[in-house]
């Protein structure tokens, strides 16, 4: 059993998909762990804390997957990685199939088996390999700070011998993993935080962290504890009712996202107006193209004296600890993929089956069977 760690490639990407921490793990159950010379280095795992736990070290990307059984990547293989894999080869990694279709294509003629992240079944047993949570726990940290970075205030009330500053008024749209995460992260800076989600289950959660819970009146409860998309009129009601939680806070964070879909756009441009100058919107959902109209990823736009700040990849901004624990949801996946020693997915597991997007070749994702032009799939989008 041999496990390829490349590294990362799409710009931006810090992180690394294993540490040094879970490649002596994986030696210690028979893996052969081979890492790309300086695929950590970026996340502060130099190549030498691998080869002091029993890792080997690739020097380029052609000798790391070469032979490979299996490959742990955090963004998806591009098309000119995917060529260098060897055949029957299980991949894992978060996946966009329509944005890696080239990719896709070319590992269904190497017969390889894909998984992804991003479908990974909201169920008890797989909460440890969940790293589309341990993942959202970063990001909405770092958009906490980000906010507290860019706003000209203070966030906690201070009483001093000027006089008393009050506290900031955070409103924190979408409480799921990313939401909490931004909501404890404001209150422990000493913000005074709003919190609003279409999922009525949201409220006790968001409660519990100290937040005030928005009741609009839009509910949206959707299946796998993820919100349904919200129709035309009920998104009307809902930004007629936020506008006025909008404009009364001084720190917007956005966080809502519905998965394989484009983000809802939450706060238009007219709200962006009502805010009051100096205010802040961080949007986490800006790489799947944003919870704001005016947000563009990866950028700081000031529309009115309002400062719109589109996080790109944002757990890369953070990429020790995200790749700590991304590391861990490989490892428990992996546990998955192995049998009597050799890498045999385990295809009555409902896990497996459900992160996957290619078996041996052949598409049982149906966007993904439609994007390869298979015309369908034994799976349906989740």
């Amino acid at each position: 059993m041999k496990l390829a760690v490349p590294t990362e490639t799409r710009p931006g990407e810090r992180r690394v998909s294993v540490v040094p921490d879970v490649a002596k793990r994986l030696v210690g159950v028979g893996w052969e762990v081979v890492v790309q010379s300086g695929a950590g280095h970026e996340a502060a795992f130099p190549d030498a804390a691998y080869a002091a736990v029993g890792a080997s070290l690739a020097a380029d990307a052609a000798a790391c997957y070469r032979g490979a059984s299996a490959v742990a990547r955090v963004q998806p293989l591009t098309k000119e990685e995917a060529s260098l894999v060897d055949d029957r080869t299980v991949v894992l990694s978060f996946l966009q199939p329509a944005a890696s279709v080239d990719a896709l294509g070319v590992l269904a003629a190497k017969q390889a088996s894909v998984f992804s992240f991003d479908l990974l079944p909201r169920i008890s047993r797989a909460q440890s390999m969940d790293a589309l949570s341990s993942q959202a726990t970063v990001s909405g940290y770092r958009a906490g700070l980000a906010a507290a970075t860019h706003l000209g205030r203070f966030f906690p009330m201070l009483m001093t011998a000027a006089g008393t500053v009050p506290p900031a008024k955070v409103l924190v749209m979408g409480v799921g993993v990313a939401g909490l995460q931004s909501i404890a992260t404001a209150r422990r800076l000493g913000a005074v935080v709003r919190a609003y989600d279409v999922r009525a289950a949201a409220k006790e959660e968001a409660e519990s962290l100290g937040a005030t819970f928005v009741d609009l009146g839009v509910t949206a409860e959707g299946t796998g504890g993820y919100a349904r998309e919200l129709s035309p009129e009920e998104l009307d009601r809902q930004r007629d009712a936020l506008a006025a939680e909008v404009a009364a806070a001084d720190v917007v964070i956005t966080t809502a996202a519905v998965p394989g879909r484009k983000a809802p756009v939450l706060v238009t441009a007219a709200m962006v107006d009502g805010m009051a100058e100096g205010s802040v919107l961080i949007d986490l959902a800006a790489d799947s193209g944003g919870n704001c109209e005016v947000t563009e990823a990866g950028a700081e736009v000031v529309r009115g004296g309002v400062t719109v700040v589109g996080l790109a990849n944002p757990a890369a901004s953070m990429p020790t600890h995200a790749s700590f624990l991304f590391a861990r949801n490989v490892l428990n996946l992996l546990a998955l993929m192995v049998r009597d020693g050799e890498v045999a997915p385990d295809w009555d597991d409902e896990i497996v089956t459900g992160t996957c997007v290619l078996r041996e070749g052949t598409p049982v994702h149906g966007p993904t069977a439609e994007l390869l032009g298979s015309g369908g799939g034994g799976k349906a989008e989740p």
